[in-house]
């Protein structure tokens, strides 16, 4: 078909559109997704893409040529639109939508409250089953912070019985060590448990002031009561939100609870940032990158960051205070309020303190951004203008220093880790971007090197066979450049493993500690780089991240053996009741602390056993 006839074509489509709210979807020839927009019409909004004389930007202007298809649905209300816009943006990541970079499935702190005895946990899938959901969390690490110290100030019960339906014999570990007070046999009961998970509740949306005083109250009655012992409980519990509040940075003193947004932009990429404000207080700070096509303008982006960030929450402030005013602004507003139960604000403010905060998020987005950039996300590449392919500087520079056909994006490196021939083991780590792709990393008991015997050649050898060989095996995608922890014997050794496993042709260098040279099979000579090569940098993260994961299952493995060494050394206690002891309990420390009655609460393991156990262990 001619370009004159698929025009027509789409115009004939787009006459017989209905006046009704809706979303729609631009393909190009071969079927991939150019763009996805919402309309309060159909007809109308689509048929502006394509209407004569119509001033446009020069970036729609390059969609529109490329327009082959186009795909249409119509819903109810604007409201709808809006959520569909979204999911189908996430689902099909348009080229000329604003989108986060790595619009990945950040963790949210789930809450079951349907259940009659609620538990606390890490998802990744957020459901529409009635539990209460606070995230997502871009920080997954000040997350797992904040449910660590959640669990350590309330006894909330951390197994899996749907109770009261299924309940177990008797009172678990937790319970004897002060993790739980075993609601499951009765110590704990629903409303006790119920009020425990209403101050969680309040803890987690950053509301401790109420928590804080509730129990000021209970601990002077119990106290007054001469109930010295729950008095203490409650102290300890009001001594961890304290500690929680201590880590908060007072930023209002007026108090007040709201969210605070700012956007920065530049070369391709954009930067939003969170401040989340509860009670005056600075309690979280999220960080969100955008990949945009130049020429955006910045309430686009303000607009993406807020759908991205807010439409999947339930955690929600009374306002929402962004940088500037963008289109759909009163719809978010009114479908959060509606979400949220009670009035929420989406504005722009334009005075006083909390104009002051926007300035303030905006200086923090400006700074990611930038720490982003040097990080070696700077330069657009490609031959389609405005592609937004960001392509990082040390990238480029291990191109042109390796003389490579095309920037490494994609880094496998290797390195073995052993303790005089002891447990010997290897690694194998995937840097996409200068970043760890964790669910790319294996690890390896090296198999035919003797005990005692260290032979770095032979264990790189055989590292590297087995992961290159397995990969071409089940046809898994291969690393644009292969990194050898080593100098020139470890080098050979790879390359002689890679021609083994059919992999010859790819990319292979090694980087040798104590001088930081670079080994090439192509040169005879190393070749070393300045300090502050950003190609340079990547090398060495991979290579002390591969080193670092050795190492963590070289210490794992010598560690399992000293435990299996002890425990086989006690009369009575076999291979499989060592697994049984060391899974219900995790350590050998946790097992020489167990009481007999624990110890007796294992398979197998009777009292004349146990006290066989504490005797060995204890002496």
């Amino acid at each position: 078909m001619t370009a004159s006839s698929i025009r027509e074509g789409l115009l004939e489509q787009v006459r017989a559109l209905p006046d009704r709210p809706g979303v729609y979807m631009f393909r190009d020839g071969k079927g991939a997704t150019l763009y996805v927009g919402k309309a309060k019409s159909l007809r109308s909004r689509v048929r502006s893409y394509f209407g004569a004389g119509v001033e446009r930007s020069v970036l729609v202007q390059d969609m529109a040529r490329r327009i082959r298809s186009l795909e249409t649905f119509v819903v109810d209300s604007e409201a709808e639109a809006l959520l569909l816009e979204w999911n189908l943006i996430r689902q099909h990541r348009p080229r000329y939508n604003i989108q986060l970079r790595d619009d990945k499935s950040y963790p949210y702190i789930k809450v079951t409250t349907r259940e009659p005895f609620p538990r606390v946990f890490v998802t990744r899938q957020l459901r529409t089953d009635g539990s209460r959901y606070f995230g997502p969390y871009t920080d997954v690490g000040s997350m797992r912070r904040a449910l660590r110290m959640i669990k350590k100030i309330f006894s909330v019960r951390s197994c899996h019985y749907d109770m009261p339906r299924e309940l177990p014999e008797r009172p678990c570990l937790d319970y004897h060590i002060g993790r739980c007070q075993a609601p499951c046999a009765g110590l704990q009961s629903e409303a006790e448990y119920g009020q425990m998970i209403e101050e969680i509740l309040q803890v987690l949306g950053g509301h401790t002031s109420k928590v804080r005083r509730t129990l000021e109250t209970r601990m002077e009655s119990a106290s007054e009561a001469l109930d010295f012992e729950q008095a203490a409980g409650l102290r300890d519990t009001l001594r961890g939100v304290a500690a929680i509040e201590r880590r908060q940075t007072a930023i209002d003193f007026r108090g007040g609870d709201y969210d605070v947004t700012g956007i920065e932009a530049e070369s391709g990429l954009g930067c939003g940032v969170v401040l989340r404000v509860r009670e005056g207080r600075l309690i979280a700070r999220e960080v969100h990158f955008l990949r945009y096509l130049e020429g955006e303008p910045p309430e686009a982006l303000v607009a993406a960051l807020v759908k991205a960030f807010y439409l999947r929450r339930d955690d929600l402030p009374a306002e929402l205070l962004i940088p500037c005013d963008f289109e759909d602004r009163e719809l978010i507003q009114e479908h959060l309020a509606a979400k949220r139960g009670k009035r929420m604000d989406v504005r722009v403010p334009q005075r006083g303190h909390k104009r002051r905060m926007v300035h303030l998020a905006e200086e923090n987005a400006r700074h990611e951004l930038q720490q982003e950039l040097l990080r070696g996300r700077s330069r657009e590449r490609g031959p389609a203008v405005g592609t937004g392919d960001v392509v990082p500087d040390a990238a480029l520079s291990l191109e042109a220093t390796l003389d490579l056909p095309e920037p490494p994006r994609t880094i496998v490196c290797f390195d073995v880790s052993t303790l005089g021939g002891s447990e010997s083991v290897g690694s194998a780590v995937w840097m996409s971007d200068g970043r760890p792709a964790k669910n790319e990393y294996r690890r390896f008991r090296i198999r035919h090197t003797p005990d005692g015997t260290v032979d770095d050649y032979a264990m790189m050898q055989e590292i590297v066979g087995r992961y290159f060989s397995r990969r071409v095996r089940e046809e898994s995608r291969l690393p644009d450049l292969v990194l050898i922890d080593g100098g020139v014997g470890q080098l050979r050794a790879a390359q002689q493993a890679m021609e083994s496993a059919g992999v010859s042709d790819l990319p292979v260098v090694g980087l040798a500690k104590r001088e930081e040279e670079i080994h090439t099979r192509e040169r005879s000579e190393p070749l070393r780089l300045r300090s502050g090569d950003p190609g340079l940098r990547w090398l060495q993260q991979a290579r002390n991240e591969a080193h670092r994961f050795a190492v963590s299952y070289n210490r794992t493995l010598r560690r399992e053996r000293t435990l299996r060494s002890r425990l086989g050394e006690i009369p009575g206690i076999g291979p499989e009741r060592e697994k049984l002891l060391l899974q219900r309990f995790g350590s050998l420390d946790a097992v020489r602390g167990a009481s007999p009655e624990q110890l007796q609460s294992v398979p197998g393991i009777g009292r004349a056993t146990a006290d066989r156990i504490r005797e060995a262990l204890l002496r």
